[in-house]
């Protein structure tokens, strides 16, 4: 038999085809959740600004309140502020932050407050002006129902993890048909990792979603587009454009958290800061309505070059001003539309300096570019832009432009949008992702083999004179009888045993006193990770490592040392830098000078 059979590329999970069934289920609730949010927001839109029951979708520029518009946000300030006070203030905020904490810090336990009052907190706060998108809440909302259906049913925190995760990107992808990019975004910002037993169901979730909206809201994509293809001389410009974009997300991060800082040193309670923040959303609408609400219109025009830049410019600026203040005051909503409008304002901005691509272009590339660089999640940025315009021409700018943005923010920044309110609350995110040393070897590449064994027929006197006596050359020894392990002792739990059993119990035999605890077992196609994992819950410095938990046939011994082994080899890996190819070269020039002095004949 091969001895490498048990290693594969990816670990196997029984309980796949569980995790499975549940994602189908809350890729459809997700749709649902979707679907019932936009309605809040047209049925709050109308009710603010209209003064009608309906669920049209109306935009809130076109209401003829006159001056009157500035008490609409504070009014939809005031509401979600008590809402967040009496209700749960886990609502507040753009709910993305808030799903990683309750990921890494919450074993993925999201109460049915959050699932109920999110998606009427932000109906009201973005019906009623807020510079905001739907997909924050819809993630929150979405995972929050994922969250509680994997409590109804006996799960880990991982695969709670696994089904939150699964229905904040299934409703990110009911709202902008982008399943690819949702997918992306759970790999580069929620699941912190990269394993078939997540990646399936998420994947499988925002499938299911992505099918449901288009009987829900049809196939169209949100922003199409089609741009001509660029010519080689884009590349300088998408490095210029992906630059700038990065610049305006570190601006727009420092100036939301320095916003933040401003209303936590009020002296009143921050259940009236969205109302306070409301005040300047109704200014802002007064000067420029089209900066109120989620704006996909506005998106759209942007991104069609259908606003003269001196309307533009104007625009943003009311946009990024009021929507800093809404999200610092803890209002309840989302990030992504506004930093589209943002990111492709900018591009409107620059396309008429930039060589190399059509006009249409560069709002795209900027859009992505920002979006990519203030989520930290460049990949999740380059597929989303496709799947909201359709554009395969952009492909290639895209990458470009916004690869240059996420390298912009890391270098300058040392956290993003995303993690640091988090940080702010004392827990630190790092975000790299790498495969563990651990994972990488097995049991069978670090252990002792053939380890020196006691006999079970000795007694606690023999062990005591003979192992473990004046010459002992072993820390441990695994207790046989018959050809299997009965246990593992050291010194510490001989001299335990011999405790317990008193000087009169010296006659007795080792196999007969050993306890439960000492029988702790490794296999040896078993992960590195997995024995750490078990030495450090059990308290133990070393295990015995058998054939198989039937036979219990013993392989070997594998230590705390020995695990250690991997991480050595891994720190070469990354700091140990060596020159192959000069050294090489200068192996052949003294080989060559060594022939050469080499006397004829010798």
């Amino acid at each position: 038999m091969n001895s490498h059979t048990h290693k594969r590329d990816f670990a196997v999970n029984g309980r796949l085809p569980l995790m499975m069934g549940l994602a189908v289920l809350i890729g459809a609730l997700a749709t649902g959740a979707a679907f019932v949010l936009l309605s809040l927001i047209h049925l709050c839109t109308n009710l603010f600004f209209y003064g009608t029951f309906s669920f049209a979708e109306r935009s809130p520029a076109l209401n003829t309140l006159g001056g009157w518009v500035v008490l609409v946000p504070v009014a939809g300030g005031l509401i979600v502020g008590l809402m967040a006070r009496f209700g749960s203030d886990k609502i507040r905020g753009h709910g993305i932050p808030e799903a990683i904490e309750s990921i890494l810090f919450g074993k993925s336990r999201m109460s049915p407050k959050v699932a109920i009052l999110k998606p009427l907190s932000s109906g009201v706060a973005i019906g009623s002006g807020g510079p905001f998108g739907a997909e924050g809440p819809i993630i929150m909302t979405g995972g929050a129902l994922g969250s509680l259906i994997g409590q109804c049913v006996a799960l880990t925190a991982a695969e709670r993890k696994t089904l939150l995760v699964a229905g904040a990107t299934a409703g990110m992808t009911a709202v902008f048909g982008t399943p690819v990019a949702a997918v992306l975004l759970a790999v580069e910002l929620l699941l912190f990792e990269w394993r078939p037993r997540s990646l399936l169901p998420v994947a499988l979730a925002c499938a299911v979603a992505g099918f449901a909206r288009m009987l829900v809201f049809g196939s169209e994509p949100l922003f199409a587009l089609q741009t001509a293809m660029p010519g080689a001389t884009a590349l300088l410009s998408c490095l210029v454009a992906g630059l700038l974009s990065g610049a305006l997300a570190a601006g727009l991060s420092l100036a939301l958290y320095k916003t933040e800082d401003t209303f936590g040193r009020l002296h009143v309670h921050w259940m009236w800061w969205p109302a306070l923040a409301g005040v300047v959303i109704g200014v802002g609408g007064l000067l420029e309505p089209r900066a109120l609400g989620v704006g996909y219109d506005v998106i759209n025009d942007l991104l069609h070059q259908h606003i003269v830049l001196r309307t533009a410019l104007a625009l943003l600026a009311v946009k990024a001003v009021i929507w800093v203040v809404a999200l610092g005051s803890g209002t309840s909503g989302g990030v992504l539309a506004p930093l589209l409008m943002l990111g492709a304002g900018l591009g409107v901005v620059l396309s008429p300096i930039l060589p190399g691509g059509d006009a249409t272009l560069w709002p795209l590339v900027c859009m992505a570019a920002t979006l990519g660089a203030t989520l930290g999640a460049p990949l999740t940025a380059i597929v989303f832009a496709f799947g909201v315009t359709h554009d395969g021409n952009a492909f290639l700018p895209l990458l470009t432009a916004t690869l240059a943005a996420h390298g912009f923010v890391t270098v300058t920044m040392r956290r993003s949008i995303m993690t640091e309110k988090i940080a702010r609350r004392g827990h630190h995110i790092f975000r790299e992702y790498g495969v563990d040393p651990l994972e990488r070897h097995h049991v069978d590449e670090v252990m002792t083999a053939d380890p020196a064994a006691i006999d079970a027929s000795m007694t606690l006197r023999e062990v005591m004179a003979g192992p473990f006596g004046a010459t002992q050359q072993w820390r441990a020894y695994p207790v046989m009888a018959d050809g299997v392990v009965l246990g593992l002792v050291d010194r510490a739990a001989v001299l335990a045993i011999q405790a317990r059993v008193g000087l009169d119990g010296l006659g007795q035999r080792i196999g007969d006193v050993l306890e439960p605890r000492d029988l702790a077992l490794a296999l040896p196609q078993e992960t590195c990770r997995q024995v750490a994992t078990r030495l450090a819950s059990r308290g133990l410095e070393r295990v015995a490592v058998v054939d198989d938990l039937v036979s219990r046939r013993l392989l070997g011994i594998v230590t705390r040392s020995d695990l250690l082994k991997p991480s050595a080899s891994h720190f070469d890996e990354e700091h140990k830098r060596e020159r192959f190819w000069l050294r090489r070269k200068h192996a052949a020039i003294v080989a060559r000078n060594d022939y050469a002095m080499t006397p004829k004949g010798k």
